[in-house]
């Protein structure tokens, strides 16, 4: 059963912005202040993190803050017309460059608990614009996606 967006947003809001709202006291206790984006080369769809994370040789997930702030934190909303709740980060989230002949292509991208490992995804999205993971390109997330609770 999927959740109400009400309930989508403040779940967003409380994990991914740190923003107070009516769930807040079910997580009371200080947690992370940071959460980790990571690429995709296909869709996780529930899976740990590290389905489908690109291979090449400099890549490493990026941390964001659990806030609101207007470069480093998310902004958090619910579209009507999908009655999902999703969230976009309000700085672009910049991955290392490729500096091998890596290929493929990242088409989607996540937010999880760790820098590495089999660990959980809170939400995730698809890339649009896709990025092509070839030699001297820069990975980037922009202000324009975002990951969606359904």
């Amino acid at each position: 059963m999927p959740a109400g967006s009400t309930l989508q947003v403040q779940l967003l809001k409380l994990l991914l912005a740190a923003s107070a709202n009516p769930i807040t006291n079910i997580a009371a206790t200080a947690g992370a202040t940071v959460v980790w984006s990571a690429l995709h080369t296909a869709d996780p769809a529930g899976s740990p993190q590290n389905t489908s994370e690109p291979a090449y040789a400099a890549y490493t997930r990026i941390s964001q803050d659990r806030s609101t702030a207007a470069s480093v934190g998310w902004t958090v909303s619910t579209s009507v017309s999908s009655a999902y709740a999703s969230a976009s980060p309000n700085g672009a989230i910049t991955f290392p460059i490729l500096t091998s002949t890596s290929t493929g292509t990242a088409t989607h991208w996540s937010v999880g608990v760790s820098s590495a490992g089999a660990t959980q995804i809170i939400a995730s999205g698809t890339l649009s614009p896709n990025i092509n993971l070839g030699q001297n390109v820069t990975p980037q997330i922009t202000t324009g996606s975002s990951v969606t609770l359904t």
